[in-house]
């Protein structure tokens, strides 16, 4: 098992990672802090699922439930092996958890493309294990997605953007694109925190490159 400094930017094996918990040790708030919805399905006939992951939570999920058509988010701990993992626990690096964001909105509304370009615009996906001054794999950049039409949507997106940020000089692109797996839910304080501490840290910004929208589907 890797403890310090390496295990904050190596994602471990399934059999380096902490072994977790059977159930959750904690309560989820029942209703979200701004918009007053659920944070937990089932979700509403028609909405969709998105779950990315941009560095710190807290301002990946206030970007997101600022948009038309989002009826509710949540942050929690997704694309790692430690069952119902604990913030402490997915910090010191050795569960493979990345700070993830559910999003779920109304495609009517907003559409999976134009939720990409608010995901790719608001951080920088060429930093690898890190975003900012954020260093570690709970800060690597992902979506995960729960079916192929996502996926191909999602690299598909990467491919554009990627051409973008090419020709300003940035790096390639090392957002993660994974099948989604069980998003366990952050601690009560983590949810809408930047809504309840409005000075809150954020430490989110994005390369000031547009990427195109629209050329998935």
């Amino acid at each position: 098992m890797m403890f310090g400094s390496r295990a904050k930017t190596v994602l471990p094996t399934r059999e380096e990672a902490l072994p977790g918990r059977e159930h959750r040790v904690f309560t989820v708030p029942a209703t979200h802090t701004v918009l007053g919805t659920p944070l937990e399905g089932p979700w509403p006939a028609g909405t969709e699922v998105l779950h990315v992951a941009m560095g710190c939570f807290w301002g990946a999920e206030r970007i997101m439930w600022r948009l038309p058509g989002v009826v509710t988010t949540a942050v929690g701990y997704m694309g790692g092996f430690t069952p119902n993992p604990t913030y402490e626990v997915v910090c010191s690096g050795n569960t493979g958890h990345a700070e993830a964001v559910l999003v779920v909105y109304d495609p009517a509304r907003v559409s999976y493309d134009e939720l990409l370009k608010v995901f790719w615009e608001n951080h920088d996906p060429t930093q690898g294990m890190r975003q900012g001054n954020d260093i570690g794999t709970q800060y690597r950049s992902a979506i995960f997605c729960v079916d192929d039409a996502q996926r191909a949507a999602a690299e598909a997106s990467r491919e554009a953007y990627q051409q973008r940020l090419t020709e300003e000089g940035y790096d390639r692109i090392t957002t993660e694109i994974a099948p989604a797996s069980e998003f366990y839910y952050a601690e009560e304080y983590h949810q809408q925190y930047l809504a309840k501490n409005p000075g809150g840290y954020c430490g989110l910004g994005g390369t000031g490159v547009s990427c195109p929208v629209g050329v998935a589907r």
